[in-house]
């Protein structure tokens, strides 16, 4: 599988392009011109949640890119090249807990339902149609909508939209695998139904979610980004792509640099999960490699 991905140029561009997006995140604060500062803030329901701030300089807004500013500043004063490097932990972290998370709900139901049938079957389906019979993003407008605005409440709102695709795909091949005669050999040796299920069948079920978990990094990332954008994202003053965007839009046929960075960032990353996921679909479908 390794030399088959070493072979398609466009995988291996991808996973760079991955490799050079984590490779930011975690060394943020030491690729960064400037840094927010985190303070505890109390919300309208009575609990606490830790928000960024950055530090405004409004004598320094608009200045265009140069060898101090090296993506220019925005409307506040605020370093933009530094937002947009502080912004891919955002998103990063986004992704993956929004995936993770839905993989995990995905896997549990769908096994469940794939393995045992009958009613659960039914009944775990049926409430799958549910969630897929409303459109995936206006379910998730209106649940962030109606939980505020915040890192977290976009994570809670994309997971309870996200489950329901992977519940179905692990479902079909778990009904396809339950059959196969390495399952019924451990049928024959007395294993019970739990084991049969999260260490034979769950496992040689994977191959698709994992194209598909790829896949979906970079549309969880644009969802994430166009709910900011409009508003029900991340809160104001936070170093996030899609509200970036949406605050330099404005500003665009004076201050092209504002909402070009944060954008390209979006671009690269989804490029970059989307070639990805393509390679290695190439690899664990031998009608591809075909």
């Amino acid at each position: 599988m390794l030399h088959l991905f070493r072979r398609s140029l466009l995988s291996m561009i991808g996973l760079i392009l991955i490799l050079f997006i984590i490779f930011i995140a975690i060394f943020a604060p030491y690729l960064a011109i400037q840094h927010p500062t985190y303070v505890e803030v109390s919300t309208e329901q009575g609990t606490r949640r830790i928000e960024e701030r950055w530090d405004i300089n409004f004598q320094d807004k608009f200045i265009p890119p140069n060898s101090e500013h090296y993506f220019g500043t925005d409307d506040f004063g605020r370093d933009i090249y530094s937002m947009v490097i502080y912004g891919t932990q955002i998103s990063l972290k986004i992704c993956l807990m929004v995936v993770f998370s839905a993989t995990i709900i995905g896997i549990i139901l769908g096994g469940i339902a794939g393995y045992f049938g009958g009613k659960i079957d039914e009944i775990l389906m049926r409430v799958t149609d549910v969630f897929l019979s409303i459109p995936y993003l206006i379910l998730a407008i209106a649940v962030a909508a109606a939980l505020g605005r915040s890192i977290e409440n976009i994570m809670m709102a994309l997971v309870l939209v996200w489950w329901p695709q992977y519940a179905r795909l692990l479902r079909g091949q778990v009904l396809s695998i339950r059959e196969n005669q390495y399952v019924e050999a451990a049928r024959s040796i007395g294993a019970n139904n739990w084991r049969i299920l999260f260490r034979h069948v769950i496992p040689n079920s994977f191959a698709p979610l994992l194209v598909q978990i790829t896949l979906d990094l970079g549309a969880v990332l644009l969802v994430a980004a166009g709910l900011s954008f409009i508003g029900l994202g991340a809160p104001p003053g936070t170093a996030e792509w899609g509200l970036m965007i949406s605050s330099g839009r404005m500003h665009m046929f004076h201050s092209w640099w504002y909402a070009t960075f944060p954008g390209l960032a979006i671009v690269i990353t989804v490029l970059g999960f989307n070639l990805l996921g393509d390679g290695i679909r190439d690899i664990t479908d031998p009608k591809l490699r075909r």
